[in-house]
């Protein structure tokens, strides 16, 4: 199943493409929904074939495996990574970034989930996460300004 939200972003794209370089930027826009502590090293900025383990909690509190994220796209117009964990064994995530004006960047997160017969369950949460996700960013942007 695919989840896709799209959000005019009040910043320009290169100001959206640094803030996506920083695991703090994850875990800002994440709360309360989800919680990633790094298993090992922290990782401070991603890069193509990177590959990086999460501890993931549902809503900060609920265990819910080892989260991977394996980055195969990374550059101003957009990130894709390929990522798991052992409930969600696909959660395939594109970002695309397309500059509006130098104030303006449409953000589009796209995410392909297959989870077996949890899929749907997944889907539903992860179309809650995602609107949160983009409100969180619109967020932290305009505290930046």
């Amino acid at each position: 199943m695919i989840v896709q939200k799209t959000s005019v972003f009040p910043a320009s794209g290169e100001t959206v493409f640094r803030n996506l370089q920083q695991l703090e930027t994850l875990q800002y826009i994440a709360k309360p929904f989800a919680s990633f502590e790094p298993v090992s090293e922290e990782m401070k900025v991603w890069a193509v074939d990177s590959t990086s383990s999460y501890r993931f909690k549902l809503f900060g509190c609920i265990p819910y495996g080892t989260h991977k994220i394996h980055i195969v796209r990374f550059d101003p117009d957009g990130v894709s990574s390929r990522e798991s964990n052992e409930h969600v064994p696909v959660w395939n995530h594109d970002i695309s970034l397309i500059p509006i004006d130098q104030e303006h960047t449409r953000y589009t997160d796209r995410v392909e989930i297959r989870a077996g017969w949890k899929t749907v369950f997944i889907w539903l949460w992860a179309n809650a996460f995602y609107a949160h996700r983009q409100r969180r960013w619109i967020a932290l942007l305009k505290k930046e300004a």
